[in-house]
């Protein structure tokens, strides 16, 4: 996977591009107001500009599709958790291991079950998550119950909470940017209730 904030991949080419479009850009406007000879750009010209945009936008949508499909694709697990200092691990309702990845969490269960989008609890439940990163620096913020924690590739983050007595939807989000995707990098706590039925 490519990290995001990595000097290198298809981002820093594109924002060279676009740097490099806009240091052209000013060029033309100081050249427009202080050339002493009125300048008229020819058609072809700005033909090949607008071409060259097209190019541009369609090379950027390419490059994100594969970037996100691979993000998309089976998660390889990396790392080992451990839950030092936890020893009575009884003290739990639940363990939610938790893999953060650009740009996205997903959550397994003791039984092994996956689920990229929610972690599914019962009101009132203690819940610990273990929590590690496959790429770059994440966050791991539940503004309904009042948790941030910070964490980087290789780190093993344990945090536990009380889940809310009211059943319901609460959001879990990253507060650390870590690319593009940062801002649609949300996933649900999800508090069943009897209306919930498991369905999520």
């Amino acid at each position: 996977m490519e990290n995001a904030l990595g000097l290198t991949g298809y981002q820093a080419t594109m924002m060279t591009i676009v740097f490099a479009l806009g240091i052209l850009g000013i060029g033309g406007l100081l050249m427009a107001i202080f050339w002493p000879k009125r300048w008229k750009m020819k058609y072809r010209m700005e033909i090949g500009f607008v071409v060259l945009l097209a190019v541009l936008v369609w090379y950027a949508d390419r490059k994100s599709t594969e970037v996100y499909s691979a993000y998309q694709a089976d998660l390889n697990e990396s790392g080992e958790l451990s839950v030092d200092g936890y020893e009575a691990a009884g003290e739990f309702d639940r363990t939610l291991r938790v893999i953060a990845f650009q740009w996205g969490f997903a959550f397994l269960t003791d039984e092994d079950e996956i689920s990229r989008n929610a972690a599914v609890v019962q009101p009132g439940e203690r819940v610990l998550f273990e929590i590690i990163s496959n790429d770059v620096i994440h966050g791991f913020n539940i503004p309904a119950v009042g948790i941030t924690t910070e964490f980087g590739p290789g780190e093993n983050r344990q945090v536990w909470i009380r889940a809310p007595k009211e059943p319901g939807k609460y959001l879990i989000q990253c507060l650390n940017y870590c690319g593009v995707g940062h801002a649609q990098m949300k996933a649900w706590l999800v508090v069943e209730g009897p209306e919930e039925g498991g369905e999520v």
